[in-house]
């Protein structure tokens, strides 16, 4: 069967790798079916059709459009046990299923290189749905990104508005090698047909060298003409609110909430988005793969060039 004439199942179309995902599928000429939740979901992409997101209705699409492939960019919004369960494990492992009863030969999944190191509950779902998906009959890429362009841009209106750019510690805690939606996405598709990115867990970054947060700072002074400015911000302090929620959260789900909202913030706080060395117990910028052309100074550019406005919603930390 020629690549135009494959059809991919794309799960999570509405989100922003997701989009690119869809569009990266369409120009490298496969044919895209991408279930969503309602009609309203949609958008204006003509390849979307309204599922329930369970196993069966799964199974019907693909054996309606003769899936070859599926492609999973879904992501739990807010990170907390009860979501993460349900998107990063469940909904992915009911793909599986249909896609294996369906006879579906491959199966992409986007991950996160956080994995490497788990404390969160979003984490060990994605863990669990990865050990699940290695341990199937199908031919399966898992694809763990470094840090998105959109998740290191949500400070750009502080600065419009004067105010400093806020740091943890000294700005040089972590690192990471940014990668853009459109990089990403390629990396993704290319996974269908390149035998090298199959039956492999795949860290990948954007191109060039790891960049801490304050170099992630400086370059959106600079795009945006202004004295770089910055104000840091104790770790110490996520810490306490941290340990304050989860008091009082044993009697409120909604403060069990925050504080582990709390901890995921920490968490990218404190731990590189780079390849960890078990080892010798360090992140290693030099391990972690590139891909791609776009770079996170050309995005802030634009960025401040645009005035586009920050897509994080639930995914903000700051």
């Amino acid at each position: 069967m020629t690549q135009s004439s494959k059809s991919v199942l794309l799960l999570g179309s509405t989100g922003t790798i997701g989009r690119a995902t869809a569009n990266a599928l369409v120009a490298a000429g496969y044919k895209v079916v991408a279930p969503v939740r309602s009609q309203s979901d949609a958008g204006t992409m003509a390849f979307t059709v309204p599922c329930t997101m369970t196993q069966s209705a799964f199974l019907s699409l693909m054996r309606e459009h003769a899936c070859e492939a599926v492609i999973s960019c879904v992501a739990s919004r807010s990170g907390v046990p009860r979501d993460a369960r349900a998107i990063d494990h469940d909904l992915n492992s009911a793909a599986l299923s249909a896609a294996v009863a369906a006879g579906v030969t491959q199966f992409v999944l986007l991950s996160a290189i956080c994995v490497q190191k788990p404390k969160l509950a979003f984490q060990q779902a994605k863990l669990a749905f990865e050990a699940e998906l290695q341990s199937a009959p199908i031919i399966w890429s898992i694809v763990r990104p470094t840090a998105f362009f959109k998740s290191l841009s949500g400070q750009l209106n502080r600065l419009r508005a004067g105010k400093p750019f806020l740091l943890f510690g000294d700005g040089a805690l972590t690192a990471c090698k940014p990668i853009s939606n459109d990089d990403l996405a390629r990396y993704l598709v290319a996974c269908l047909s390149d035998t090298t990115l199959q039956n492999r867990i795949l860290p990948i970054g954007g191109p060039g060298p790891a960049m801490t947060p304050r170099e992630q700072g400086e370059l959106l002074f600079e795009a945006l003409g202004k004295t770089p400015r910055f104000k840091h911000v104790p770790v110490g302090i996520m810490s306490a609110v941290i340990a304050g929620l989860s008091t009082f959260g044993k009697v409120s789900s909604r403060l069990r909430d925050k504080a582990e909202l709390a901890r995921i913030g920490r968490y990218y706080a404190t731990e590189s988005m780079l390849v960890w060395d078990d080892t010798a117990g360090r992140y290693d910028a030099d391990a972690t793969p590139e891909f791609g052309t776009e770079t996170l100074a050309d995005h802030y550019k634009r960025l401040a060039k645009e005035d586009i406005a920050d897509d994080r919603g639930e995914h903000a930390v700051f």
